[in-house]
């Protein structure tokens, strides 16, 4: 057992914490790269990142079940009890809640991209090598709203990695209660 660890605060498996923060990267850059590329006038520069982003959201799908089947199969440790009693319920039900919408989110958005790309026509074949088949048929007017909604999804996934990063930061610097440590790799 390492320093400042005890039987009562047991850390996520290493698979978790490698596939959280490789899904953590992932998602960030994907985002900034499609806001940087709905800035950008039409050009074959844009036309290769727009590649780029499809094959890092069929990826971060890709992460996101293997993710969900190692969490299905590996229960993640408990909360602490410790910590359970300093949080009022109104934030325990949003420490589930944020959850639940993430791993909602992590499958929501790609597949939202996915299905727009089908309806505007264009395929995605995954690194130039793999054809994806289309899920859903060319029809202009639903890839317009299937962009719109990957859009919203994206903004609302960000948003809520960003409130996941705050409670992470307060547990950390504010009740200093070494929760966060769990996720970090080992030193």
């Amino acid at each position: 057992m390492k320093h400042g660890e005890s039987p009562a605060d047991p850390r996520y498996s290493t698979p978790a914490i490698v596939l959280h923060w490789v899904l953590a990267l992932g998602i960030v850059g994907a985002f900034a790269m499609g806001w940087y590329l709905s800035e950008q006038p039409f050009s074959l520069s844009k036309l290769k990142l727009i590649n780029w982003h499809k094959w890092a959201g069929i990826t971060i799908l890709a992460l996101s079940v293997l993710r969900l089947l190692w969490r299905l199969t590996h229960r993640p440790p408990a909360l602490p009890a410790r910590v359970v009693g300093a949080m009022p319920r109104w934030q325990q039900a949003a420490h589930h809640g944020v959850h639940h919408l993430l791993y909602g989110l992590f499958f929501a958005v790609p597949l939202l991209g996915w299905a727009a790309s089908s309806a505007k026509g264009f395929p995605i074949v995954w690194f130039g090598v793999l054809p994806l088949p289309d899920w859903v048929g060319v029809d202009q007017e639903l890839g317009k709203t299937l962009q719109g909604l990957h859009a919203w999804a994206a903004w609302g996934l960000i948003a809520l990695a960003g409130l996941h990063v705050a409670a992470a930061l307060k547990h950390q610097l504010v009740d200093r209660d070494g929760l966060m440590a769990r996720m970090l790799p080992r030193r």
